[in-house]
């Protein structure tokens, strides 16, 4: 018996994988420092009680983790990106409006020093303004709606993983 692994890529898989990533990405560095997460959130100066914005502080990045983790591993797609849609839209509204009313914060999305970029510099300062934040958000969210369509259409993502293995018998 003969076990070939093939590698299918295709602009789903690849989408899906960036959600997946940037998800888990944003989780981990959000968990390894929740009050520093709180106090980004606190930033927005979104109208809603401080009990309600430490229970999204606390429980968002579980729930990016999550989804992420799902989306890497084409689990539960369609609960999956269900969530990432509804993620990033939110994300897309609440860095709009700290954008448009001119709020200069940091927008407490991603860890960049996981990636070797220092808090302060200047690829940092643009990296995380709500500017830059909010059009990775809309192309983000867009990239997600995009799969959940496909995901509920005739043309599917697939449901197992991207490595496929395939039996031969000689």
């Amino acid at each position: 018996m003969k076990i070939n692994f093939t590698f299918e890529m295709n602009l789903q898989t690849v989408l899906r994988w960036l959600l997946g990533i940037m998800l888990v990405w944003a989780a981990l560095g959000k968990l390894a420092n929740l009050q520093e997460f709180f106090a980004m959130v606190v930033a927005y100066q979104l109208p809603l009680p401080t009990v309600f914005i430490r229970c999204v502080a606390v429980i968002l990045p579980w729930i990016e983790l999550l989804c992420g983790l799902l989306l890497l591993a084409s689990l539960r797609l369609n609960a999956a990106l269900v969530w990432t849609v509804i993620l990033f839209f939110t994300f897309t509204v609440c860095t709009g409006q700290a954008w448009l009313r001119g709020l200069h914060i940091a927008c407490g999305c991603l860890d960049l020093r996981l990636v070797g970029i220092l808090p302060g510099s200047e690829m940092a300062g643009v990296l995380e303004s709500v500017g830059f934040a909010f059009l990775r958000a809309l192309a983000l969210a867009a990239a997600a709606v995009y799969l959940l369509r496909r995901q509920l259409t005739s043309k599917p993502l697939p449901d197992k993983n991207f490595l496929i293995a395939t039996n031969e018998q000689k």
